[in-house]
């Protein structure tokens, strides 16, 4: 079916508008569209289109939708559909961005960021946990099978809190692992998974300026296995630490900014880019980082079914999976020891609270915490 550009604009602009609330809401709204009212895409089709964008690194959601914008007008479609269903976050974040990190921001606006900050690492092992459940099963059913996914999990977890920089490798080691522990029955010994580590560099510290902003854009747009918050360690420690852009309760409140906007937690990097380079900055951080879910889906559109059915990718995702939600998870302890006051200590709990207990929306539960945030401030708390 041969769809107008003018009608992709429209639709995936208003999908870009209203989505806020993460992937779920994307994926729910893009069925919605192209499979039950206007019949576009069969069922089966967007299913399989799901899974396979799961596979991939990069914001799902986001490929996604480029996808089903490549689907019913090609290329045309899928770069009209993705920048339409991008810029609204984009837009939105960017202007957000400009009043946190202006050199005086109001005080009460402070406090309402400081508040929201203090629910981050809650909002992190809210998102690992809802990975637990498929990813649990997947592993397979016998004890050593159970075994290696908590082996996976903590080492996730530990190279999220400890080595942020080189986390994607810890991902790509235990994927490893599970496809040699397959092929041959049998552990492989620690010294082997190194073998089969690609030579990737990290650090972008020998390029200066916009290059070293433009290689830690690419690295989260093409590295972010398994959501944007298994990326988080890694952007915070190159704009917080490595290259001092932001201050950690910055971070913080750029994390916070990805969660209440439309779009994926990956445009968090737009904030990034604007505290290293201004709007300019934050277009091209953006640029960067989305730039590799349109590859994949210009260049590899084509061959989705072949990508779900291939059993390596499969068995790469068994071990990569497990040490992912352990990354998210992980990730919540770098993000605690960015708290800058101890009142944010119990908002943490109360947001726990929330999410675990009273299973409460993430929006929600962030928008509280920037309410709370913003009366302590009018009591005169420092923020």
């Amino acid at each position: 079916m041969r769809v107008p550009l003018a009608t992709i604009g429209k639709e995936w602009l208003r999908l870009g508008c209203i989505g806020f609330g993460g992937p779920p809401t994307h994926i729910a709204l893009l069925r919605r569209l192209c499979v039950e009212e206007r019949e576009w895409i069969e069922s089966e089709e967007i299913e399989d289109a799901i899974a396979t964008t799961n596979l991939l690194p990069g914001p799902a959601s986001t490929q996604l939708a480029i996808y089903c914008a490549w689907r019913l007008r090609g290329p045309m479609g899928a770069i009209l559909g993705g920048l339409c269903f991008i810029v609204p976050g984009l837009v939105l974040i960017l202007a957000l961005a400009a009043v946190f990190l202006a050199r005086h921001p109001p005080y009460l606006l402070l406090g309402a960021a400081a508040g929201a900050g203090a629910a981050v690492p809650a909002v992190a092992l809210n998102a690992a946990w809802g990975l637990v459940p498929a990813s649990w099963k997947r592993i397979g059913t016998r004890h050593a099978e159970k075994i290696r996914w908590v082996v996976y999990g903590l080492v996730g977890a530990a190279a999220a809190a400890t080595v942020g920089t080189y986390l994607v490798l810890v991902l790509l080691a235990c994927g490893a692992t599970e496809i040699m522990v397959r092929r041959a029955g049998r552990p492989m010994s620690p010294g082997s998974v190194g073998t089969f580590i690609p030579a990737v560099v990290l650090h972008g510290a020998a390029v200066g300026g916009l290059g070293v902003l433009a290689w830690v854009a690419f690295k989260v747009g093409a590295l972010s296995y398994g959501g944007g918050f298994v990326i988080v360690p890694l952007m915070q420690h190159d704009a917080v630490t490595t290259y001092h852009w932001m201050t950690g309760a910055q971070f913080l409140n750029a994390i916070a900014l990805g969660q209440v906007t439309p779009g994926p937690v990956v445009q968090t990097v737009a904030v990034i880019g604007y505290a290293a380079g201004g709007v300019g900055g934050g277009l091209l951080a953006a640029l960067i980082a989305f730039s590799p879910s349109f590859a994949f889906v210009l260049l590899g559109g084509r061959h989705f079914d072949q990508i779900r059915a291939n059993h390596t990718v499969d068995t790469f995702l068994t071990g990569a999976g497990p040490a992912v939600i352990g990354a998210i998870a992980g990730s919540a302890i770098p993000l605690g020891l960015a708290f800058g006051h101890l009142w944010q200590i119990p908002e943490l709990a109360a947001s726990l609270f929330w999410l675990f207990v009273l299973r409460g929306g993430v929006v929600a539960g962030l928008l509280v915490a920037a309410a709370v945030g913003l009366v302590v401030a009018l009591a005169g708390v420092p923020v």
